[in-house]
């Protein structure tokens, strides 16, 4: 595409989400996890639970650098790599099990035992790598001591629960499962998402974990289609993030997976409707599983067959046990094709100069006196430096990492053919504003066919723009630009293989900016109040009490917020767009953040953090209006400006789409003032232990003005004559106020 950028345009290669490393999941340093017991049996009674096949946890607690966690549940996770006749089991450890905590926000922690790995590393590089190109957890280290005693080092992987599909899909509550069979088959099917038996939904409860509340029918339909109808699959399958998964799974032969028993994997089905493959258990790539790939291997994969495995097995040749998700996929010309492509982009950004080699070097140097202090590690710790390079024998052969991508890696690029294909989009003049022409242009080889791929942003499907050959090797498209932006990538193919611009498309993609001419003032709107928590102050529509943002408008005229956004994260400024909508002058609007899109245009795709973080109002292009940085925030109470519109930010009684008329609540002190009951059905009494004359001032939960009442050291306020909810109580005196959260019964 070629488009000659104007000063005002912004041409990026942008991903759908942009994170902040967690530190707890930092590569950098090894964490500290010190689990306490109260039983001093716990492995037996650990044992108990997986022998017989539930999920029941033990209540223990965790130290997690430093932190203490009180009432946490504890069990064995995983399947093969759990034994009781092993001390270094595997720990899925739930922080929330009791009460609502967690660590840097995180209440979900898997740590794994690093059995089939003897280099420790395979896990957290797969996963690393894995995450340039799809959604994917976050993987280090932990040293783990139970009661005292030091067990080893242990993997640290990113649990793909909720909290992570709220990160990259901006939703949470939609069908969630993962392919997980309660009993595997060596010889089955599995979870392969065929669809054997049948359309009654209960039949599937054995192979699939369902994640969500609910999502059965949901998942049925998306497999009647995968096998009955797959040219319609794009309907119900983001196509794309399956084939970067396979892809993926076959350049670091990652046979644990849908290839080989068909499992390790999750499904999200987002809010268009696509479901959405996740990887998971990495574990056992670089070759360390080696049963079976479902093919031609179908009775094991030795390491000269796992050099040279495949990728189109599926395709090329037979499916012992049916792999839809592959073969029904690759059947399809342009699909087989775009995964090639995909495979491509992994070999040149990964393997092609032996990148991963000093990746793998920097790993270990992180952890290798962890590991040589291990005293329950599985393997020799030689095998720790030698099975980088050379195969490591013991029950089974772990090859060596580079030995086997050395030739894996000569192997796929001959397999691939054309090396030279190029596809690169060149900058044209171009007019911005929005409603103009956008003249894509790129200039490729070998390149037969080209496509535009196109949405506005992320709450849209990708739609499809052929591109018109303009002269030897040079390909044009025109959009119409629209007011918010619009994102795209290019694909070229021939009759043998895909390329795409940018080549990680499309979990990353070019972005064009509009020309901003008319752009509010900064502080013309303003965030003026937040609710990050709440238990029944103010409900939305549907009667749900979710987290909302108080907008003002400062000004004396109305404003249209079009091309607005709001965000909670640094550097994606765009992450939800306000719809064509008029905030009045002198007027508030509020927008609820609940992931929710479906309940209203006022629903934006991210939810508040109860632990704090930050919110930004402002354009697309980075341009800040107003933002806020809020710490942890208490249930009920809001954080906003005082005076209104205009002042610094701080703890407030809740004034819902209204002015913060009510003065800032400060933190009580209990040897002063004495409220009770509460909750509260009839009479509440204040007392306090200041001296002189008070004021009592009762609060609704918006914020209006209920009862005014004197008071000396004693004082009875009559609730009967109000409904059940929540109120707020202040208490001023000469020289101090406090505000009391009351909730009448």
């Amino acid at each position: 595409m070629k488009i000659k950028l104007l000063i005002t345009l912004c041409l990026l290669s942008s991903t759908d989400h942009i994170f902040a490393q967690n530190d707890f999941y930092s590569l950098e340093s090894i964490q500290e996890i010190e689990i306490i017991f109260e039983e001093n049996d716990w492995a037996e009674i650990l044992d108990g639970f997986y022998i017989a096949g539930d999920k029941e946890r033990l209540l223990g607690t965790v130290t997690i650098n430093g932190e203490r966690l009180d009432s946490v549940g504890i069990r064995y996770k995983g399947f093969s790599s759990v034994s009781v006749d092993r001390k270094k089991n595997p720990f899925n450890i739930k922080l929330d099990y009791v009460s609502n905590q967690s660590y840097q926000g995180i209440n979900k922690i898997k740590l794994g035992n690093v059995i089939h790995d003897p280099t420790f590393i395979r896990e957290a590089l797969s996963y690393e790598i894995a995450r340039n190109y799809m959604p994917a957890s976050q993987a280090n280290f932990a040293r783990v001591s139970v009661n005292g005693e030091f067990l080893g080092l242990y993997s640290n992987v990113e649990a793909v629960n909720k909290d992570f599909i709220a990160d990259y899909f901006n939703s949470s509550s939609n069908a969630f499962f993962k392919g997980a069979p309660e009993n595997l088959s060596f010889t089955g099917e599995n979870a392969n998402l065929g669809n054997n038996p049948g359309l009654d939904t209960t039949a599937y409860f054995p192979f699939y974990d369902k994640e969500s509340d609910n999502g059965w029918t949901a998942l049925v339909e998306f497999i009647q289609e995968l096998n009955e109808e797959p040219e319609l699959i794009s309907n119900s399958l983001n196509v794309d993030r399956a084939l970067w998964m396979h892809a993926f799974n076959y350049v670091v032969v990652n046979l644990d997976s849908y290839i080989g028993y068909a499992q390790n994997y999750y499904l999200y089905q987002d809010d268009l409707g696509q479901f959405n493959t996740i990887p998971w258990d990495l574990n056992m790539s670089f070759g360390s599983f080696s049963i079976t790939d479902a093919s031609d291997n179908f009775d094991g994969v030795s390491l000269a067959a796992a050099k040279r495995l495949d990728p189109l097995a599926h395709f090329n040749s037979v499916s012992v046990q049916p792999r839809p998700l592959m073969r029904n996929l690759f059947e399809n010309d342009r699909y087989r094709k775009m995964y090639l492509a995909h495979i491509r982009t992994i070999l040149n950004e990964q393997f092609a100069q032996r990148q991963y080699v000093g990746r793998i070097a920097e790993i270990q140097s992180v952890i290798r006196s962890a590991v040589e202090a291990d005293p329950n590690k599985f393997y020799e710790t030689s095998g720790f430096d030698s099975n980088v390079n050379t195969t490591y024998t013991d029950l089974i052969q772990y090859p060596g990492i580079t030995d086997l991508m050395d030739e894996r890696y000569a192997y796929l690029d001959n397999y691939l053919g054309n090396k030279d294909m190029s596809l690169a989009v060149v900058n044209q003049a171009s007019s911005t504003e929005p409603g103009s022409d956008l003249v894509i242009e790129v200039e490729s080889n070998s390149v037969t066919t080209a496509t535009i791929y196109f949405r506005e942003n992320e709450t849209q499907r990708w739609q499809e723009l052929p591109m018109t050959a303009t002269e030897t090797d040079k390909w044009t498209g025109t959009l119409q630009m629209p007011a918010s932006g619009v994102e795209y990538y290019v694909y070229g193919e021939n009759d043998e293989i895909g390329i795409f611009s940018p080549a990680r498309a499309a979990y990353e993609f070019h972005k064009v900016l509009p020309s901003i001419s008319n752009q509010l003032p900064f502080n013309d709107v303003v965030i003026n109040e937040l609710m990050a928590t709440q238990d029944f102050t103010q409900a939305d529509e549907e009667g749900e009490y979710d987290d909302w943002i108080e907008l003002y408008n400062t000004t004396a005229q109305n404003l249209n917020l079009a091309g607005l956004y709001l965000s909670d994260k640094p550097g994606q400024f765009d992450k939800w767009a306000f719809p064509d909508t008029i905030l009045p002058a002198d007027d508030y609007m509020i927008v609820w953040a609940d992931e929710d899109g479906s309940q209203g245009p006022l629903h934006a795709n991210f939810k508040l953090s109860a632990g704090g973080e930050h919110v930004y109002l402002g354009y697309a292009d980075g341009t800040v209006i107003d933002s806020i940085s809020f710490s942890e925030q208490e249930k009920d109470f809001t954080y906003g400006r005082l005076p209104n519109g205009v002042g610094p930010f701080g703890k407030l009684v809740p004034t819902f789409q209204s002015s913060n008329e009510t003065s800032r609540v400060e933190e009580q002190e209990s040897s002063d003032f004495f409220l009770y009951p509460n909750p509260v059905s009839e009479i509440l009494t204040v007392e306090s232990r200041m001296d002189g004359e008070a004021t009592i001032i009762l609060y609704n939960n918006l914020g209006q003005r209920l009862a005014l009442q004197e008071y000396s050291k004693f004082c009875r306020l009559n609730f009967s004559g109000y409904v059940s909810g929540i109120y707020f109580v202040t208490v001023l005196e000469s020289t101090k106020q406090s505000t009391f959260r009351i909730i009448k019964q």
